[in-house]
Formats: C-alpha cells, structure tokens, sequence
C-alpha cells in the first residue's frame, strides 16, 4: 500500500472541492444507467457516490426514497419515519429532496428541530425511544451521510423499526425497487414542492439533540466523570455531533473541553488520509493529526467521524488508539463494570477484528459471536440483549444501557467516546495502558489492513472466494487451522475469504462502498510474520480475481 507524499498533511487549496459546483450537478446531472457504477447500489451501508461521478444525484435520492415509501407500503409500516443528515454538503439537498418524496406519500416525518445536524446513533436512539412498547404503528428512520468518506461524495442508508441498519434482503428490495424506478424515468415518483412539504400536516421536528443528550445517562457514568473532575478534550471533526458535545458537558456539568465547533464543508482543516484523500476516518493516524496533538493536552481525548458512529480515542500513553485495542478494552472494562448485565450476555466482534478480543472474552467467561462485516449483523443481539457489545475492526462500536436494555442498534461513536474517559476515570488508568496490561498477559499481535483498487466485477469474483481455491496447508510457515467462508457466529456468508493459523489470520473481501479490496491480518509473532501474511494473502486474493 503506497503511503501518498502528503498524508498527515493539510490538504492543498487547489484539492479542496469546489462546493457549488458539486451541489449544482447534484441537481443537473443524470445518471446513465448502462453504467453500472451510476445505480442505486446499497453497500454494507446505504447508497453512496458523489454527483460529481453521477453516482449519487437528485435523481438517485427520488428513486430511492420512493421505494423505501414502497417498501414501508408492502411492509404495513405505518408510524413516522425519523431522518437525520450529516454535515457534508450534498447531505442538505439530499433531504430536501428525500422530503418532498415522503410528503408526497403522506409519510409522517421527523426532521430535525432548527435544522441540526443528527448523529446516526441519535437517529436509532429515536426509533427505538419511539417503538418501545409499541406493536403497531412501528416508526423507521433516514440517514442522509456517506459516513466518514471525502466531502464530495454523500450516501443514504435505511433504518428499520429495530432502530438497525437495514439487512441485506430489504436493502436489496429497495436497490432493485430504486433502479426500476429510475429506468421508469422517476414515473412512479409522488413529489410535490419543499415550502409545500415542509408546511404539510405529515412534516413534523423533533429534537434529536435534547432527546439523545438526556438519556445518555442511561448508558455512560456521567456521574463518576462528573465526580472524577477528568479532563476530556473532544474533536468533532465538523461532524453531525458538533452541537451536542458542548450540551453534554452543560447537561451534565462535565470537564469537556470542545476544541473546535466549526462546520466547513470543504473539510479544508483535515490532514489527508493515506491515499492523500480528505477522508474523516477516525481510526487513521493519518486523518487524526489534528486529534493527535491533543495527546498531551488532556488525559483523554475523542473524534467522531462525520456521522458520529465511528469513534477515535487519543491517550497520552499511547496516542491515537488503534480500534482493536480500544475495542478489547472496552470489552475488559463494560462486562466487569456493569453489574445489571445478564451473566450469559454475549460479546459480538466482526471477523477481521483482532484476536485480543477473543483472550480476553475468554478469560472474563463469556461466550464471543462472530459476525461477518457489517453493523447491521450485531442489530438483532443489541435489540433483544442479548449481546452486550458489538464492535467492529473499523472503530464502530454500540453496548447496552446500565439495565441491561437495548441503547441503539446503529454504532455510536459518541458513548465509545465517553467510554474512555468512564474508564480512565474509574481505574486511574487510560485505555492504553491497559491495553499494555493485555499485551503482557496475551502477547502483542500486530495488525493491519491493505487496500488495493478492484473493479465491480473483480469484486464480484472476490466475494464468490471459496476455501476450494486455498490448495496449501501452510501459511507464513505455519499450518492452517480453519479456512472460513461464512462466520461462525451467525453462519452468515463473509463475502470472501478468512485463513487462520495458530498465531495469525488474513482475511480477505471487497470494499461495499468503494471500489477496492481489502486485506486484513494479524500476527502474533512480530511484524515478519504480519508481512510474510500479508504477501501470501495478496497472491491469493490476485489469482482469484485475476
């Protein structure tokens, strides 16, 4: 993976994406539907592309919020439908747009009161506030963010009454729905104007913000960081949590000190990410330079991405924290620290996450599920409890509430956040010193990730890898334990491939939202072995697709 000249460095003016342009063909571009990169095509979350590529334009929001009217139609779903947006610039017009749909379908819809930005957890937070004792009348909800991808492009996801992203048999529905709709040249579209929408009886506002913000003492100690005084820096990257980080603090009277609440849709203050992308990844010591240099400012500090559902933890112990050793940590510390939670409560993990995580589910007891890609694999065990944490590898992470009871089934960047400083507050030691504590106990594995560029059809062949194309019984020297083409948690497909050994594993599947493949491996015999990993699983991943 060639690290570009300027990573870790602010973007260049002239890189910088020119905003009215991109908003102007969001309205005037149209898609050719031959090309199968200009689709509605739901990855492992929603609908993404940027107008700029006619990959995601006024044309593609019509169609696809039709079908998820049609959708809900088919369904009986009949309560309000709640929707959020994030603080990219085609996030505003792909609302306005979504809205004059729903309206026109007499969909009761919740938009956000004084026109704030929504978290994606505050989204799910919502549906499940509103569902809770319901059995008819179930409410759904919107996402209008392509997550932490560059300021370019935009994306919109579906949530379903379980307050989850949407499985892969609605998505599907509603992609192929979408499509037919757009090749219909948008004749099935029932739309009326925005002032009409915004003044219909079925338009209504409700406020994520203060919603969301009282109940977090439900699922974070916000008494113990109140108590503990422990100074906490957070980031919030222009993000859709800008405003809410500082009512959190007020609310509950804590040592949060906001760096910076600026919104600037060019996103001009990011350091470029590996590939010399702007990309508000919250994971990347590249992304995080900013982040970063709160390292010795505060015992703790905190990032979310753009959405707010991937979290970025900084201690000055350790630094930017990579995901997987905040994840165990976190584990370590949530099912000793929340007594109310049943005693067969499970871990959920997806299966490129680090091997940590499963020594430590051993030695707290407790059974470990093992999920393919995806959060929407963890929504069912957070909603009905019986999973207490679902993390994924990519810094995406949700648990349950002090009771035990479901808190969202979206990930949530924002009470991982808070989780840190919960944590070094209460054991006087910062997530990264106790992730030392592992590292002497279990050994140290080194981990990485490799993204190579694939066309759609070389993706394609990649997800349809099966453990017949592995013909050797060795890997980096040592002998293969288990090759897997479904995870053993659910027995769902992974969409590619997981090779393990006794000390390591690579896994291997295609990008849902961009067109690369992605390596995972993990060593625990020192980076040699991690490359020597790495090298035989290229050459399997190439074969394949080639």
């Amino acid at each position: 993976m060639a690290i570009h000249p300027l990573a870790g460095k602010t973007a260049p003016h002239q890189q910088l994406v020119d905003i009215p342009k991109l908003i102007t063909d969001y309205f005037t571009q149209q898609p050719d539907l031959s090309q199968r990169t200009q689709r509605v095509a739901f990855g492992t979350s929603g609908h993404r592309g940027s107008s700029f590529h006619r990959s995601f334009n006024e044309q593609h929001i019509l169609a696809t919020t039709q079908a998820i009217c049609d959708y809900r139609k088919k369904e009986g779903i009949d309560g309000p439908i709640f929707i959020g947006i994030d603080s990219h610039a085609l996030s505003t017009p792909a609302q306005a747009t979504a809205l004059e749909v729903l309206a026109a379908n007499e969909v009761v819809t919740m938009i956000a009161a004084n026109d704030e930005y929504t978290p994606t957890p505050a989204v799910s937070h919502a549906i499940l506030v509103y569902n809770k004792e319901r059995s008819g009348g179930l409410a759904d909800g919107i996402v209008i963010t392509p997550s932490h991808n560059p300021p370019e492009d935009g994306g919109l996801k579906y949530n379903m009454t379980n307050g989850g992203p949407a499985e892969g048999s609605v998505t599907s529905w509603i992609e192929s729905r979408a499509n037919d709709i757009l090749e219909n040249k948008l004749q099935d579209v029932k739309r009326m104007t925005l002032s009409k929408a915004l003044n219909a009886p079925t338009t209504k506002r409700y406020d994520f913000l203060e919603a969301y913000v009282a109940d977090l003492g439900q699922v974070i100690d916000v008494k113990l960081l109140k108590d503990s005084g422990i100074r906490m820096g957070v980031d919030p990257l222009g993000g859709a949590g800008v405003r809410y980080w500082q009512r959190i603090a007020d609310q509950y009277d804590l040592n949060l000190t906001v760096v910076d609440d600026s919104v600037d849709h060019t996103f001009r203050f990011m350091s470029l990410d590996w590939d010399g992308k702007i990309r508000m990844d919250p994971s990347s010591r590249y992304a995080m330079q900013r982040l970063i240099q709160l390292k010795d400012k505060f015992p703790v500090a905190f990032a979310c991405d753009t959405d707010h559902d991937r979290h970025g933890i900084v201690t000055k112990s350790a630094g930017l924290l990579q995901p997987n050793h905040f994840l165990a940590v976190a584990i370590n510390y949530l099912f000793q620290n929340r007594p109310r939670w049943g005693a067969d409560t499970a871990i959920g993990k997806t299966l490129v996450s680090s091997q940590m995580i499963d020594r430590v589910a051993n030695k707290l007891g407790r059974k470990l599920v093992e999920v393919p890609v995806g959060f929407k694999w963890f929504v069912d065990g957070l909603f009905d409890g019986s999973l207490g944490f679902g993390g994924e590898e990519s810094a995406g992470a949700s648990f349950l509430n002090m009771e035990g009871k479901v808190w969202s089934t979206d990930k949530d960047g924002i009470i991982a956040a808070l989780l840190a400083g919960e944590i070094t507050a209460s054991t006087g030691k910062d997530p990264g010193e106790i992730y030392q504590e592992f590292v002497k106990e279990f050994g140290e594995p080194v981990y990485d990730r490799i993204d190579a560029p694939a066309t759609p059809e070389q993706k394609d062949k990649l997800k349809k890898l099966s453990s017949d194309q592995i013909s050797f019984a060795e890997l980096a020297g040592e002998k293969i334990t288990n090759i897997l083409t479904h995870a053993p948690g659910n027995g769902a497909a992974i969409g590619g491939l997981k090779v393990e050994t006794a000390n390591g594993w690579f896994a291997a599947r295609p990008s849902g939202t961009e067109n690369i493949y992605k390596i995972y491996a993990e060593s625990f015999k020192g980076k040699e072995h991690l490359h020597q990993l790495q090298e035989e699983a290229q050459k399997v991943v190439d074969d394949a697709i080639s």
